[in-house]
């Protein structure tokens, strides 16, 4: 073996475990060499390394690993910097005459990072009855539905189907064409707000959506036909978690605190002709849950937040169905409980989010804070000044919005093979003068996006686009 040949090699290895930032510092010392090589074994092992779930395969205009890892690997740095006028540009997108109650990117997550031409869409819908689709690189609105009835409070986005799903506080769920806005389905539950989750069950789309009036109403995309009617609990009104990452399984919420959760299996709700058992036996939780989240790097593990007094207890469970030739059981396993400290009293707001399969997330206040199932503090941000509103969690950052009229940027890092957060830099929103703070945030491979509350109840999105 030749010794030019021998080195590449070394380097081959070497550069697979090395992370995105240190390999751009090596490329800008050596740049016409890791320009110039070809070694497609190189390009591809730095992009499995970094992003396991990339194939270039399936990309169009993707011609090489080495255009891959160029492209996406500056655009990475650049998210990890946030350097104003540098790294993004900020964009403020204006048209809601209300304010806006929930967004979600329509937009698939894998850009086409060779060609330079990406596109971020988000949706959103707001209290003056509309939902809206808008081009976060451009700035611009792409559609708007007509005028509803009475306010719209949830959005559902689908990319894999370009489907958009919106609620509104009647109980009416509605399906939306993701390119023009067109209305393909409506459906009534004759009920106040009705929390909706889609999931896909051998390449169908089905919702189930929950009523306060103790139903639960199983839906198939696109019509919205009904396909089952269940009634969980006697006398109460439930809530439904998000679906488990495998698309199995959704916690049922009883809204109050003298039933305890049950977990409903996707298959048989969608299929009700089957009589075997549909729920799970009552989870040993006997007081409100007021949050949960599944932990995505699992089939079917989630933790919930519940306690009628605080301090509150956050309990994990794997979801899991056993299945013999006569008999199904949908199983609850405790994987772990534990206690907030007692200093966290008089917590007003508290959202959380799971990370890989041991790491929580939660935001209390005004605290930002890393756990492990068994409780044990990994790491604790102070980085705002007003009230975390909500939490965006994936697997290359986290990112927090807050009152303070602020987002707070962190990326992942492993200390002691433990998963920890580094704070990286703020994005702010403008001026209290006309707003009162961020009430939402969400980020794809490009953009960051947050909602900001005006003081004229006409709220806007504020678009962080970083350049390629």
């Amino acid at each position: 073996m030749s010794g030019e040949s021998l080195t590449l090699d070394c380097l081959v290895h070497i550069f697979s475990y090395l992370e995105a930032p240190d390999l751009l510092r090596i490329a800008q010392v050596n740049k016409t060499w890791l320009e110039a090589t070809e070694t497609t074994s190189l390009w591809r092992n730095m992009c499995l390394n970094q992003w396991a779930f990339c194939n270039i395969s399936v990309i169009p205009g993707m011609q090489t690993w080495k255009k891959y890892y160029l492209q996406r690997s500056n655009i990475e740095h650049k998210m990890m910097s946030g350097r104003p006028s540098v790294d993004y540009t900020c964009k403020a997108m204006r048209g809601h005459e209300g304010e806006i109650e929930d967004m979600a990117y329509l937009s698939p997550k894998e850009h086409t990072f060779a060609t330079r031409e990406v596109k971020s869409k988000v949706c959103t819908v707001s209290s003056d009855g509309t939902v809206k689709a808008w081009d976060a690189q451009e700035g611009t609105q792409i559609w708007s539905s007509p005028k509803q009835e009475t306010k719209l409070v949830q959005v559902i986005t689908l990319p894999q189907h370009n489907l958009v799903v919106t609620g509104d506080l009647s109980g009416t769920i509605k399906l939306w064409h993701g390119d023009t806005g067109e209305e393909l389905g409506a459906f009534s539950a004759d009920s106040t707000f009705c929390p909706a989750v889609a999931y896909t069950i051998n390449n169908k789309l089905f919702l189930s959506i929950a009523s306060s009036s103790e139903k639960i109403y199983t839906l198939a995309a696109p019509t919205l036909s009904q396909i089952s009617c269940i009634r969980p609990f006697p006398n109460c009104g439930v809530n439904l978690s998000q679906c488990s990452p495998d698309g199995q399984s959704i916690v049922v919420l009883p809204l109050d605190g003298n039933d305890a959760p049950k977990v409903l299996y996707t298959h048989y709700a969608t299929n009700p002709e089957d009589d075997r058992l549909m729920f799970s036996s009552p989870l040993p939780i006997n007081t409100c849950v007021f949050v949960t989240c599944w932990l995505p790097a699992e089939p079917a593990r989630i933790a919930l937040m519940h306690d009628a007094d605080q301090p509150y207890n956050i309990t994990t469970f794997d979801i899991t169905v056993q299945k013999s030739k006569y008999k199904m059981n949908i199983v609850a396993q405790q994987v772990a409980t534990f206690r907030l400290p007692k200093k966290h009293t008089s917590i007003h707001h508290r959202t959380i989010a799971g990370f890989g399969k041991q790491t929580l997330v939660i935001a209390l206040d005004m605290e930002l804070k890393l756990y492990s199932l068994n409780g044990t503090e990994l790491c604790t941000f102070q980085d705002h000044k007003k009230t975390i509103t909500s939490i965006w969690v994936d697997p290359f950052r986290v990112v927090t919005s807050s009152l303070d009229l602020s987002l707070c940027v962190y990326t992942w890092k492993n200390e002691n093979k433990m998963p920890s957060l580094i704070s990286r830099y703020h994005l702010i929103g403008g001026s209290h003068r006309w707003s009162r703070g961020f009430t939402n945030v969400a980020c794809d491979d490009v953009t960051i996006v947050g909602v900001v509350a005006q003081v004229d109840q006409k709220d806007i999105l504020r678009v962080y686009c970083f350049d390629l």
